[in-house]
């Protein structure tokens, strides 16, 4: 019935009226994940009064409410910052530390209810106005210059007013609603091209799994195929941030991140999984005879979709070439694979700041996964840490348009790096 409607077109015509203002801020970030959380802390904190509209309850998106609990590379910024406030309440597992078989070795596994008093802390210390429970649903914008936000909330549909808007959304909510350009074309075959809904399994005897999993790889390996075949779409098993808690992680394909039935699907379908996946486990894997589900993601894993077109678009022959550029304002530590990986893939690539600048559009920065590349750059380059990257240097050139009263694209390359170097960003 829903594809129907759809299919016809029918509309209704929705009246003007009125919306109150409910704040008004010199930067403002809408979506609180790793870019978002970090734009708004660095925005603040480089003196511009900031306000964070973010849609769920907490901070931290991804690496909290989605529980993308593996943070593998440590670019020099605030990921590094999240660890060390992690280490002293004992919220990092470093697995580069485990001698258990099989695990993954330079990553941390974090505890994400820790993470999001964390950043919660270091938003209120930074002094970054929160706006909780606030879904940014559009732009305002006025001859060519975003304005504002419109959001809703409890308390209604209301507008938030900045002289610097930050879409820190991940699917380019604001920028796509403001009329910038964007690509939102997908390969089926990338990793970014998968949806997930994550949800954990607790109660298990990590040793005696270990030790069955490196007894019986092949055993193990059919194991996983079967589960796959269990739940419809592919599942990838993973032991989480304690070793008594395995994570479940999943990729499903031919869904899209930015259509609501889409999203419905994965979350109603995964979680119709959970109990055959997790009753599979407990009766033939040794080790979770008395395991119980554990948890589940507030938030779907959403790993790509609009990629905003910048004053620069990062490319994969960028990449290969690891090409140098003026305006650079973050690094890359490692590619990730793409599902379809390139070969000549580098290190340490250079983000430029015009990736996270609109084409045309005024007002506006975008920071995370929508930053401006093509999907092969962007499926390598989406992740946790390097969306915290973006976030700092957006936040920091946001800060730097307010105090000098130009346009995001006017900030001074070479100023936003000295402010980035400052912070303890390591630039080349």
């Amino acid at each position: 019935m829903m594809k129907e409607r759809l299919e016809k077109g029918k509309t209704i015509k929705e009246p003007a009226r009125e919306i109150n203002v409910f704040a008004e801020a010199e930067v403002v970030v809408v979506g609180g994940g790793p870019a978002g959380v970090t734009a708004a802390i660095t925005a603040a904190r480089e003196g511009a009064d900031t306000i964070l509209v973010e849609r769920y309850g907490h901070l931290g998106g991804m690496a909290t409410g989605g529980l993308v609990l593996m943070i593998n590379q440590f670019p020099p910024g605030q990921t590094q910052e999240w660890m060390d406030k992690l280490e002293k309440v004992g919220g990092a597992h470093d697995l580069a530390k485990t001698k258990e078989p099989g695990m993954m070795r330079h990553a941390i596994m974090v505890d994400p209810e820790l993470l999001k008093c964390i950043l919660n802390n270091m938003a209120l210390e930074a002094g970054v106005k929160q706006l909780l429970h606030s879904w940014g649903t559009r732009a305002i914008v006025e001859k060519n210059n975003v304005k504002g936000i419109i959001f809703e909330s409890k308390s209604g549909r209301q507008a938030v007013l900045g002289k610097v808007i930050i879409d820190a959304t991940g699917d380019g909510d604001v920028f796509a609603s403001a009329g910038a350009d964007y690509d939102d074309s997908v390969d089926k075959g990338y990793r970014s091209s998968a949806l997930a809904m994550v949800f954990r399994i607790g109660g298990i005897d990590f040793d005696i799994f270990a030790d069955f999993r490196s007894a019986n790889p092949e055993k193990w390996q059919a194991m996983r195929d079967e589960v796959d075949g269990i739940a419809g779409f592919h599942v990838g098993p993973v032991p989480a941030q304690r070793k008594d808690v395995f994570w479940v992680n999943s990729f499903i394909k031919d869904k899209s991140a930015i259509k609501v039935e889409d999203l419905t699907w994965v979350e109603t379908h995964v979680r119709a999984a959970m109990m055959p996946v997790y009753e599979f486990y407990k009766k033939r894997t040794p080790g979770f005879e008395k395991s119980y589900i554990y948890d589940s993601a507030s938030q779907l894993g959403t790993r790509g979709s609009r990629r905003l077109v910048g004053e620069y678009v990062l490319t994969e022959e960028d990449i290969k070439a690891k090409k140098s550029f003026d305006d650079i304002v973050g690094v890359f530590p490692q590619a990730v694979p793409t599902g379809m990986a390139p070969s000549g893939m580098q290190k340490n690539v250079g983000l430029p700041y015009r990736c996270l600048v609109p084409a045309s559009l005024e007002g506006l920065l975008a920071a995370g996964r929508c930053f401006s590349s093509d999907q092969t750059a962007n499926t390598m380059f989406n992740i946790i840490p390097h969306c915290v990257v973006m976030g700092q240097a957006a936040g920091t050139a946001a800060a730097l348009a307010v105090k000098n009263k130009i346009q995001p694209r006017k900030v001074d390359y070479k100023t936003l790096r000295q402010r980035l170097s400052a912070q303890g960003v390591t630039l080349p």
